[in-house]
This record gives structure tokens, sequence and C-alpha cells, in this order.
């Protein structure tokens, strides 16, 4: 990397330029597209574990319709009613199966081995940011724990799934009390915490990928800035797509296939963003010289001599 007159300084606003446009170049040189999609075809195949793994962490706090009700409108607000019908009846064919003992252990078995494989694949696109890779003679171990530590991300978003909607529940009942004093205030206060509240937990979810997933060791100095760049990243894109899908009708030209096509698009996106976090962050870490070193079951690419990215 070449030498920049502000490394090892504290970062400074007038520092931006240069660090989005090193990402652009990081980013751009680790084929994300690519990486993006492999994630977005895992991401398929998990969804019915994602989702029953999610939909039965939530109902145990929360009621049953309530939750699944919650579900469906967030994923129709993102991607349309047609492609949030097609999930809901994937979510439904994989939890309304009637099975003996024997057969309904293995299909937990699988759930859980499908809803982790997202996170496993997105586990290895952000090694290749970060240019590490796990030890060859730890391979299977590494596998196993590696799947153990996605299952706990799955958690992670069920959990802040479940606050999330907590808290709308609480700015809902806010509303209609204040909203008897200050009718007009009332509506755009809940609708800016709303904004700023799910940037906060998309911001959090994030920082915790950019920290855990990877098999680096890290600082939080080094995660909370591409964490937030890409949750703001994804906010604006999520409004984006959501007037693309509903104008644009991308599924249509695709017949019945239409609705998983938006999902794959969607996902794609979202993969695309959180990559370009990841990559903010690495040239972040690298301007600043901050912490970063493998960790034990893992090492470095380029100590096999192999080329790497350079800004």
């Amino acid at each position: 990397m070449e030498h920049h007159p502000e490394t090892g300084k504290k970062f400074k606003i007038r520092h931006l330029p240069s660090l989005i446009k090193d990402t652009v170049i990081s980013w751009n040189s680790d084929d994300p597209w690519r990486l993006s999609a492999v994630v977005a075809y895992y991401a398929i195949l998990s969804l019915p574990g994602l989702l029953v793994v999610i939909f039965n962490m939530l109902s145990y706090f929360w009621g049953a319709e309530i939750v699944e009700g919650q579900m469906y409108a967030e994923i129709e607000s993102a991607m349309g009613p047609s492609a949030a019908k097609t999930v809901q009846s994937i979510f439904e064919g994989a939890i309304d199966t009637e099975e003996s003992l024997i057969a309904t252990i293995i299909g937990i078995g699988a759930l859980v081995f499908g809803a982790t494989g997202v996170f496993y694949h997105l586990q290895i696109s952000l090694n290749r940011v970060w240019e590490v890779k796990s030890v060859p003679r730890q391979g299977m171990l590494r596998y196993v724990i590696d799947r153990i530590r996605s299952f706990g991300f799955v958690l992670i978003i069920g959990f802040l799934l479940l606050t999330s909607f907590i808290i709308s529940v609480l700015l809902s009942a806010m509303q209609d009390y204040f909203s008897v004093w200050f009718p007009q205030l009332s509506f755009y206060v809940i609708q800016v915490a709303n904004v700023l509240i799910s940037l906060g937990v998309v911001t959090l979810l994030f920082a915790l990928i950019f920290k855990y997933l990877p098999d680096i060791y890290i600082t939080w100095r080094s995660v909370w800035f591409g964490a937030f760049l890409a949750a703001l990243l994804f906010a604006i894109g999520k409004e984006v797509l959501t007037i693309y899908f509903s104008e644009a009708s991308p599924g249509s030209v695709y017949g019945a296939a239409g609705s998983i096509i938006i999902i794959l698009l969607w996902v794609t996106y979202s993969c695309l963003i959180l990559l370009f976090g990841a990559e903010f962050t690495w040239v972040y870490t690298k301007r600043y010289e901050l912490r970063i070193e493998p960790k034990s079951h893992a090492k470095f690419i380029y100590q096999e001599g192999v080329i790497t990215k350079k800004l």
C-alpha cells in the first residue's frame, strides 16, 4: 500500500474522500459481483432453515401470529408482495410437516445446517477481503466450529429482530399517546426515531459480522465506520430497490420464477453493500495502522507468496 500522509493519525472528515476512493479500488479488485452471487445462491438454499430458526426463537418471546405477520410485512416492504408471498410459502412448507421423531430430528439438523450456510459462505468472502484463510490441517474441525459460529449469527439476527419489534410497538404506543396533543409533530418524530433505530440495529449487526465472522482479530475502532457506512448505504438502497421492484417489476419476465429472481437480486445487492463496508473497514484499518492479525487457525494469504490487492 502506498504511504498516505495521514497514516498513524486520527480519522478526520477530510480523509473520507481518499478512504472511499481506496475502498472502491479494493472492493472492485476482490470481484464483489461473483462473491455476492455465491452468497445469494446459498441464501436461497438457507432461506427455509433461516426463517424457521428465527421464527421459533421470536415466537418463544412473542406470539407466533404476530411474528409471522411482522416478518411478512418487513419482507413485503423490502421486496414487494409477490416475493413476500413466495417467502411465506417457503416458510409454511418448512414448518408444516408431520413426521416421525427420527425424521423430525434429521429435519431440525438439516434446517440448522441450512440456516448457517449463508453465513459460512459470507465468512469465506470476508476472509478474501482480509486476505486470510484457515489452516488446511484443521479443515473438518474448523468447518464444524465455523458452522456453530454461523448459527450464533442466526440467533443474533433473531435477537435484533425481537428488539426491533419491541421498539416498534413502543414507538407506536408513544405516537398514539402524544398524537392527542401534537398530531402532526408526533408522526414525524416517530418516523425519524424509527429510521434512526433501524439504522442503529443494522449498524450493530454489520459491526458484529465485520469483527467476529472473518478469521482475524481487529479492534472495535476498526469496524464502526465501515458498519455505519454499509448500514447507511443499505437503508438508501432498500428504498431505491423498493421503488424499482414496484415500478419496473424485474421479476415479471421470468414468470413463475420471478419472485425467486427478486430475492436473489435483493440479497446480491445487500451482499455488495456488506462487502463494501468490509472493504472500507480493511482500508481504514490499514490506513491508520490499527491492530490486525489472523486467528490461531488462520494465516495471511500473502505469506504464501500470493500477490494481493494494493492501493
